[in-house]
């Protein structure tokens, strides 16, 4: 008793404290400090704000006691909850503000159980239905996460925050100005959001799809707002529009993400895109893969186009304009990546391009995305597949010019290697295409052909036409299709063409002074020797034969003047322009001769061999030649004018009717001709000997029109070197008469070859080996006689080789024994 008599004051005291609140109101200093300081902050009328000085005791006190942030910020939480159901507003402001402050000065190791009070604050003003709680919530975290915070939480969540600043994105209140509000404000919020947790190993991985697909998503539909969303007349928003600060904040999300993270933060781009159908506008979708290109770093572009291909490939029977969206930004996207490098995967790059280009011509031809057409399949418009293909090849050329030379070259023979060429590659088209379905491809990839050598600068011209893409290019320029001819002279003419001198020679015509065209020559280099060396016989055989195609037109016959014109300025030394003026004159006897020619064909050919005899005899600098050509121009002008190219390859061309025999003084002389340059140094035998190419398998191979139904040339040659046929010699024969008789010729080689074909399919398998064993034998057999040739009879020490009565030994000569002095 004498005990509870003594200490009765202090028991009421803690019974007051602990249940009655008014009372222990009343006896405020019993309060806990932190409490005390807490309470003193907030002001009688919230409009007078925070109370400063109290601030700062409060402040002075977190930082001495450190161990109480946790208290303070559970009681502010508190305090705020309670302002918040009773809509004291005012309150509710100066308790974030509190918050903030705290937030700035404290970095001890305890302001994580702090900030867990601060994040609850936080999530209670964000859940709430005023805009100005969400927004000022919002203004408090993107401050806290500006904090660099000294130690790290384990356990933190930001979950709730992506998720609430993404569904305040997609805001739709009805008042515009307070839409864009709470909308900058989710933006703000999920900047916020990301600098937090992107480089923080310990919290939840940003980067996670599950993220990524609410985050991006968001961003975006805020960047495609800009005309949808009015400008407040509010200061803020002033400054900085919603799309402005969008941009802005996907920049930044984007130049933090890493080689792992880049395929998540792409695939929602693409996502949105195809889920809002963007890629048909293709301005917001070429605008958005821009911002991306520029923000990440350089050395993941390549990562960013491989999506955009596999996303094009996954939307291969998608709409055309859907494609071409996609394509198109491919296109702007390389443009862009050229500072950085495609990859190791350069011609996978191609190979998907050139498959899209495939898969629109079988749409265009089928009529259906299907391998067979059917009811439910989707209507094709025409016009929007040669859309579709020429962003393709537009693309392809975007690509090429990103590469250098050596890569360039590389994706040439690719592209070539897929071109069907006629007896050596099969048709590219499908079974429901066709012969069109081959022809339209291979207009296609030598138009991507087309576009990779534009520009194409090569020092070395025997790396950039070897002869494993010559040869199959060559082949086309004697193809019945004229479309097909007119692209691979251009192709020729884009690789030789150096010194940008090709637009110099359009249009044809004659000169008096080449001087006007300031044409760039550059001393002829050994590689230009040897390339012209090697392929120079094969190049004039081509563009003779060029000339003889019925099918030719006015842009043919400018685009033979230019490659003509371009050999002579890039590659020409003595021997090569004594050759150019033997073809130039055998064109000339081509149009005298070849009367089934038709009347154009045949004046645009005598206007080409003088144009170009009165370039390449200024270029040559021998008077009495450009006196010749000058004088034959001269007659040419008064009697017979439709022979020269200003009335010939020009649009209306003024030609007669027929061509009446052309003789005279208006043809040139080709004695004359190597007569006068003989004195100057030039080959005199050489040019007096006419030009004459040589028929070849490939020319008649090239005059197919079907590729389909070719046979492999490996047949062709195995029928051709077969003992079993019979080989008949014509040494005598005149070229001319094989001219005369070449639909025989050409009748008994299609005979010929469907027997080949006939054998190889229908002969049982003992008799084509048999067939192979007997070209093994002779091919034993003629590998004997060589070694028979070789041997000799020993040496004698005698100098004899013997009595008479008998022959000596032969030893082959790899088996003799030299000194080895005599061996190197």
């Amino acid at each position: 008793k004498a005990v509870w008599r003594d200490n009765l004051p202090n028991f009421l005291l803690l019974h007051m404290y602990y249940f009655s609140p008014c009372v222990c109101g009343c006896c405020g200093a019993l309060r806990p400090r932190y409490k005390r300081l807490v309470d003193n902050i907030f002001p009688e009328d919230p409009e007078d704000g925070l109370v400063k000085a109290n601030m700062e005791k409060l402040t002075f006190y977190a930082l001495s006691a450190p161990e109480k942030l946790d208290r303070i910020g559970a009681y502010l939480s508190e305090r705020l909850s309670r302002d918040v159901a009773r809509h004291r507003y005012g309150y509710v402001c100066i308790a974030m503000e509190a918050l903030d402050q705290l937030l700035m000065a404290c970095h001890c190791q305890s302001i994580n159980l702090f900030v867990e009070s601060f994040l609850t604050m936080v999530r209670k003003l964000l859940e709430a239905d005023k805009p100005n709680l969400q927004i000022l919530g919002t203004n408090s975290f993107v401050k806290f996460a500006n904090i660099e915070e000294d130690t790290a939480s384990y356990h933190r969540s930001y979950d709730f925050f992506v998720s609430r600043f993404s569904e305040m994105c997609h805001s739709s209140y009805e008042d515009p100005d307070i839409r864009t509000k709470i909308r900058m404000a989710g933006i703000r919020g999920l900047q916020g959001v990301v600098r937090k947790t992107v480089n923080d190993e310990l919290q939840a991985n940003i980067w996670d799809p599950q993220h990524m697909d609410k985050i991006v998503p968001s961003l975006l539909f805020n960047l495609q707002q800009e005309e949808g969303i009015e400008r407040s007349p509010s200061p803020e928003t002033e400054k900085e529009s919603p799309v402005e600060l969008t941009e802005r904040c996907f920049r930044e999300l984007l130049g933090r993400a890493a080689y792992d993270n880049i395929k998540n933060a792409v695939k929602p781009v693409l996502m949105h895109l195809d889920n809002h159908s963007l890629w048909e506008s293709k301005t917001f979708s070429v605008r958005c893969f821009k911002i991306i290109m520029y923000s990440i770093q350089s050395q993941h572009s390549h990562l960013v186009i491989q999506q955009l291909l596999g996303h094009l490939d996954a939307n291969s029977k998608n709409s055309a304009r859907v494609r071409a969206g996609i394509v198109e930004v491919i296109s702007e996207a390389a443009v862009i990546e050229a500072s950085g490098s495609i990859g190791p995967t350069v011609l996978e790059v191609f190979n998907t391009l050139l498959k899209q280009l495939r898969l629109s011509v079988d749409y265009e031809l089928t009529g259906s995305y299907d391998s067979f057409a059917n009811l439910g399949s989707k209507v094709i418009k025409v016009h929007e597949e040669r859309q579709l293909q020429e962003a393709v090849i537009k693309t392809i050329g975007s690509f090429a010019n990103t590469l250098p030379t050596y890569q360039r070259s590389e994706v040439m023979l690719f592209i070539i290697g897929k071109i069907p060429v006629p007896g050596m590659y099969p048709s590219l088209g499908s079974a429901n295409t066709g012969v069109e379905g081959s022809r339209m491809i291979q207009i296609m990839l030598l138009k991507s052909l087309l576009q990779v050598t534009a520009g194409f600068q090569s020092t070395n011209i025997l790396t950039a036409l070897p002869t494993s893409f010559l040869d199959p290019l060559l082949s086309f320029t004697l193809m019945e299709d004229a479309e097909i001819r007119l692209l691979v002279l251009d192709i020729l003419i884009s690789i030789i063409d150096r010194h940008d001198n090709r637009h110099k020679f359009s249009p044809v015509r004659i000169i008096s002074d080449i001087s006007v065209l300031k044409l760039k020559v550059d001393k002829c280099s050994r590689q230009d020797n040897l390339f012209m060396k090697k392929h120079s016989q094969r190049l004039y055989r081509h563009i003779y034969l060029a000339c003889k195609e019925e099918s030719s037109v006015q842009q043919h016959f400018e685009s033979l003047y230019t490659l003509l014109g371009l050999i002579c300025v890039e590659l020409a030394n003595e021997e090569v322009v004594v050759d150019l003026i033997r073809l130039a004159l055998a064109l000339q006897d081509l149009a005298l001769t070849e009367e089934a020619l038709p009347v154009y064909n045949r004046c645009a050919i005598h206007a080409l061999s003088a144009a170009y005899l009165n370039l390449i005899s200024q270029l040559t600098t021998v008077p009495t030649f450009c006196q010749h050509v000058h004088e034959v121009i001269e007659s040419r002008k008064k009697l017979v004018p439709f022979l020269l190219p200003e009335d010939v390859l020009v649009e209306s061309s003024k030609i007669p009717e027929k061509l009446e025999k052309v003789e005279g003084e208006v043809l040139f002389v080709q004695a004359k001709i190597a007569e006068m340059l003989g004195g100057s140094g030039y080959n005199t035998e050489r040019l007096a000997t006419s030009y004459i190419p040589q028929i070849t398998d490939e020319d008649r191979l090239s005059k197919r029109k079907s590729i389909g139904d070719t046979v492999s040339l490996q047949l062709e040659m195995e029928s051709r070197n077969s003992p079993e046929k019979e080989q008949v010699k014509h040494p005598n024969l005149h070229y001319t008469c094989v001219q005369k008789n070449v639909v025989n010729v050409e009748e008994l080689e299609r005979e010929r070859r469907r027997q080949v074909v006939e054998r190889f399919q229908t002969a049982p398998f003992e008799e084509i080996a048999a067939h192979c064993g007997a070209r093994a034998s002779l091919l034993q057999s003629k590998l004997n006689q060589v070694f028979e040739i070789t041997i000799r009879p020993p040496p004698s020490p005698s100098g004899s080789v013997g009595n008479g009565h008998g022959r000596t030994r032969s030893v082959p000569v790899y088996e003799m024994k030299f000194p080895d002095l005599c061996v190197y």
